[in-house]
């Protein structure tokens, strides 16, 4: 066993090899987050006008804006979406003030004071802006697009920052939002809406429509969504829902209703009833081209191609999870959103766990995996705010790492001391803000005593392990099996590449007759144990860790974080790079699948077809993990066939589709529909775009959709130039 251990050691050390390039570039692009920022003054109430004006693609607004001083001081300091143009600044009574763009951090805005003011002083200042907000090189987390306008739909996110803001994300305040459209189009948002006013166009502008929403209770308001929207109301299980969709999906609003209710009184029970009472949630569609979806004060967001006609569970439930944590609790700092935005991701696998039972936990831990591993070591969690907020980093470290030690807290605790700190967690900050450091003293309290035998818990080891620094441990043994009078005892070592690693480790064993289960304190690199056990050990039958209690890594799980970083670059249109990091992982497994579809992916759509045939050919020759590549390899043959003329070769390929009788993502009905008619790509509508690895609300993924697991990415290319 201890050649076997050398071998697992040297394959270790190649895996590092292969992901430091991965991981300095990751360190380089956490240069560039916006660091913190001291606000002086701290945004209370907002009273909003925004005009939409998709002609040009532009807003035009006024913020009026409410300020309580925090420290002494002359200057109020705000955030602003940087390509927002400020016309003027004034006083309460009208006064210009002076203002200037930050050189070296354009989010931030500046104004000057006429006086000093001291701390608790109130001031009311007025900003006028217009512009663009689309640009996703200019967004506040670069690459991802928070706010946007056209013709025919908007919409405009709080992380966008399209009014001024302060503190975010830990601020909550009231407000006002006028938001003026179009009168073809309808307004869904955060807080109680005025009935809609008609109202004349102005500037050679058409009819428009105003929306007024009131933001009555403290809390982070402000997100919006614009286009042809229906409203259809869905009263369930006692709870207000109203859904916004376009008409032609009407039809699923009873799915997502019936699924909501039943996500929200798990929720009521786990959590206990939110500050706000009993709620009244608006669930919209929000166009594609931003986040899979978004949960603000009683508002779910969920993007088009994540609407799909049954309710995706996982994704509804982090998204209601968020009204508990991120709306009603809110970080008391940009390092402290573990304790929101990664306990709303863990409430996903729990609400898994509830409706599924273990097996639906288990897929869900494996995606957090997964994505934990894809830049895990770019910062620690309790660093968060060195990477910008909803990006793929972020998604990796915050939401994925950070729900898988939920889940090892849980295995700590035991359920019942894990769900009273979740409830009592949320009794005491409800309407306030959280941080890590009050969760950890919480859940201090709440360690039981050891079990005799077991090694004692202890959270001050595990939070500076899992929260404070980076690692995953990558667990392998050697051992010897030893007959005794009384049985078998199993003498050996457990490794692991972690040197500060100190952690309770379950190993179970296999024997002919009932399985053994013994935790072991692992700490160091290196760990003795010793099992004894009364049938005969069967041969292979060892496991580290069988319940899934540990984030660990794995030679497979971290082939899956390279496909998945592949796939997060192809999602932004860098076929090339993703490839690359594909072509990583088939280094490692040629016969990896999945790595070689998402390659004839990104072939398929740079139009580089002979090279899409040859990866999705060997994808059929390969390992057939996931089993829906065999099903959508067909069908992608097909297409290259159809594009390259060949009819007779591409019906064939549909058939063989038909054959394999898999439905994923509408299989099925695609291999039916190109067999009646050829594929032309020029006469292709989009389709909506189904996830990969499952890191949500999730992964970082082609669709970036959290709760399924991995399948292909439809999207339409287009032939003409």
């Amino acid at each position: 066993m201890t050649g076997d251990f050398g071998e697992r050691l040297c394959l270790s050390k190649l895996y590092r090899l292969c992901f430091i390039v991965a991981i300095l570039l990751a360190l380089a692009a956490v240069t560039t987050a916006q660091a913190p920022h001291a606000f002086p003054f701290r945004a209370t109430n907002y009273d909003v006008e925004v005009i939409l004006r998709p002609d040009d693609q532009t807003i035009q607004a006024q913020a009026k804006v409410n300020f309580i001083a925090e420290q002494v001081a002359r200057t109020v300091v705000v955030e602003l979406h940087p390509d927002l143009h400020v016309t003027a600044v004034k006083s309460a009574d009208g006064r210009d003030l002076s203002f200037e763009r930050d050189n070296n951090s354009p989010l931030l805005l500046t104004v000057a004071l006429p006086g000093t003011a001291t701390p608790g002083k109130t001031v009311t200042i007025s900003f006028d802006y217009n512009g663009p907000v689309s640009s996703e090189e200019d967004s506040p987390t670069k690459g991802l697009r928070f706010a946007s306008v056209d013709k025919t739909s908007a919409y405009l996110l709080l992380p966008a920052r399209w009014f001024p803001l302060t503190d975010y994300p830990s601020n909550r305040y009231t407000g006002t939002f006028n938001v003026i459209v179009p009168s073809s189009l309808v307004v869904a948002g955060t807080g109680k809406a005025d009935p809609a006013v008609n109202r004349p166009g102005v500037g050679g502008s058409g009819p428009q429509t105003s929306y007024v929403f009131h933001c009555t209770q403290p809390a982070p308001v402000g997100s919006f969504v614009v286009g042809n929207l229906q409203l259809t109301p869905a009263p369930t299980e006692g709870y207000q829902f109203s859904f916004f969709t376009p008409p032609a999906q009407a039809s699923t609003v009873s799915s997502y209703a019936s699924a909501l209710g039943q996500i929200m009184n798990y929720l009521m029970d786990t959590f206990g009833p939110l500050s706000t009472g009993q709620p009244a949630i608006t669930v919209a569609q929000m166009p594609d081209g931003s986040l899979p979806g978004l949960s603000a004060p009683g508002l779910l967001l969920i993007s088009s191609r994540q609407w799909t006609s049954k309710a995706n569970d996982r994704m509804l439930a982090q998204l209601a999870a968020g009204q508990w944590w991120g709306n009603s609790v809110v970080p008391a700092t940009g390092d402290d959103v573990w304790v929101t935005d990664g306990l709303a991701r863990y409430t996903e696998a729990m609400y898994a766990e509830q409706s599924g039972g273990v097996a639906a936990l288990n897929r869900a831990l494996e995606d957090f995996a997964v994505g934990a591993l894809m830049f895990e070591q770019t910062a620690p969690i309790s660093q968060a705010d060195r990477v910008d907020a909803y990006s793929d980093r972020y998604r990796s470290i915050v939401d994925d790492k950070g729900a898988m030690v939920f889940h090892m807290l849980r295995a700590q605790l035991g359920d019942d001391a894990f769900n009273s700190l979740l409830k009592q967690f949320y009794q005491e900050h409800a309407g306030k803000t959280a941080s890590i450091d009050e969760f950890e003293k919480l859940a201090a309290a709440k360690v039981r005593p050891p079990k005799q035998g077991e090694p004692p818990v202890n959270l001050a080891s595990f939070f500076a392990q899992w929260l404070n620094s980076t690692g995953v441990p990558e667990f392998s043994m050697d051992y010897t099996v030893y007959r005794t009078p009384k049985g078998f005892q199993i003498v050996g070592k457990l490794h692991q590449d972690l040197d500060t690693f100190r952690m309770p480790v379950e190993v179970k064993v296999e024997t002919e007759g009932n399985p053994e289960i013994k935790k072991i304190l692992a700490t160091g690199t290196t760990t003795p144990f010793e099992i004894e056990t009364f049938g005969r050990p069967k041969p292979n039958g060892i496991t580290v860790d069988p319940n899934n209690n540990l984030l660990k890594s794995s030679p497979k799980l971290r082939i899956r974080a390279t496909v998945a970083r592949g796939e997060a670059l192809a999602s932004l249109g860098r076929y090339y790079e993703a490839i690359q990091e594909y072509q990583h992982a088939l280094d490692i497994q040629p016969t990896n699948s999945l790595a070689h579809f998402r390659t004839g992916e990104a072939y398929f759509y740079q139009k580089n077809d002979q090279s899409a045939a040859n990866a999705f050919r060997a994808a059929l020759g390969g390992d057939l993990d996931p089993k829906w590549i065999e099903v959508w390899s067909h069908i992608y043959m097909g297409k290259v066939y159809d594009i390259l003329g060949q009819r007779e070769r591409a019906v064939n390929e549909y058939s063989l589709a038909q054959r394999t009788k898999d439905d994923t993502a509408g299989a099925q009905a695609e291999a039916a529909r190109y067999t009646r008619t050829p594929y032309n790509p020029d006469k292709t509508t989009q389709t909506a775009t189904a996830t990969s690895s499952g890191n949500p609300a999730q992964a970082p993924s082609p669709a970036a959709s959290p709760g399924k697991t991995s399948e292909p990415t439809l999207q339409r290319r287009t032939d003409s130039n």
